[in-house]
């Protein structure tokens, strides 16, 4: 005769073990997880871009206002504190199944761990595609979004063939971020670096050595460059800060004497995917569909 702790054993085992286990890719090897979590926070830009493109809603994100292709992803959510500071009080509240962080929140996450699973999905701005789709599959894996994750990875790379056929022999490219009436550049090794490795866009100079913060540089150095054409990013336009936009920093004789500034060639890109949410679903999208347009008309 089977004792009633046997008999509650035998009841209880289908859902003990009905939590399945998955393991993904994170920003420092892979992390198993409980596969569907059904409560979660998301304190990385990127991260609620992909899993706003794969259909998954979170309960929780930092206080931001969001540029426009974030509003449908964060503009109904609870926040949980900032990007640099959670609301820990507010976090242990809600009772999270999963935090996602990464990038800007990267800092926070011995802290968040300890409040619920904190997983870390920061993406490197050098091999930024290369952790776009590994992020993409991950996510797809985690929530039960496979086929949705192969579709959005799927038109990612169609993008992809096409930027790299619109830009074949036209020249090369020098990326700018103004800051104010501050100019920097970055190169192929830098956190937009993927504007050219994975683009097929040559650096139209080939020696810039900063990567995250740029190397600062003048109106004389861009002359002396003489790009075919110049991809700028607008921090302050990115951030949502006043100041000198972009177009007034670059209306200088120095700029429009190149042959991008004779040929109409000087991209203002859209700052804030690029900047703020670099490397999530939507994002990388809204960029290259605007390389697509700007180099292939």
């Amino acid at each position: 005769m089977k004792s009633f702790a046997s008999s509650i054993a035998l009841v209880c085992a289908p859902f003990a073990s009905f939590a399945e286990e998955v393991t993904i890719a994170v920003f420092d090897g892979e992390a198993t997880l409980e596969a569907a979590p059904e409560t979660v926070v998301a304190f990385d830009l990127a991260a609620i871009d992909t899993l706003d493109a794969l259909g998954v809603k979170v309960d929780g994100v930092p206080a931001f206002g969001p540029p426009a292709f974030l509003v449908g992803a964060m503009g109904d959510v609870d926040t949980m504190g900032t990007l640099f500071e959670p609301d820990f009080e507010k976090l242990a509240v809600l009772g999270p199944d999963l935090i996602i962080a990464g990038g800007r929140s990267q800092a926070a996450i011995e802290g968040l761990s300890e409040v619920a699973t904190t997983i870390d999905m920061t993406l490197r701005g050098a091999d930024l595609l290369a952790d776009s789709r590994a992020r993409i599959e991950a996510y797809g894996t985690l929530f039960n979004k496979q086929d949705e994750a192969a579709e959005v990875i799927g038109t990612i790379e169609a993008k992809l063939e096409a930027v790299n056929t619109a830009v074949e022999g036209k020249g090369g490219a020098l990326i700018l971020m103004t800051n104010g009436g501050k100019l920097s550049a970055y190169g192929d090794d830098s956190r937009f670096g993927w504007l050219h490795t994975a683009t097929g866009i040559p650096e139209a100079f080939a020696e810039i050595t900063a990567e995250n913060h740029g190397e600062s540089v003048s109106f004389e150095f861009i002359a002396d460059v003489n790009p075919d054409w110049i991809l700028v990013i607008d921090r302050l336009s990115a951030i949502g800060r006043e100041g000198e936009a972009a177009a007034v920093t670059l209306d200088n004789p120095l700029v429009a004497g190149t042959t991008a500034g004779q040929n109409g060639q000087i991209i203002y890109l859209d700052s804030a995917p690029l900047y703020l949410a670099a490397g999530g679903a939507n994002a990388l999208q809204i960029i290259l569909d605007q390389l697509i347009d700007d180099f292939g008309g």
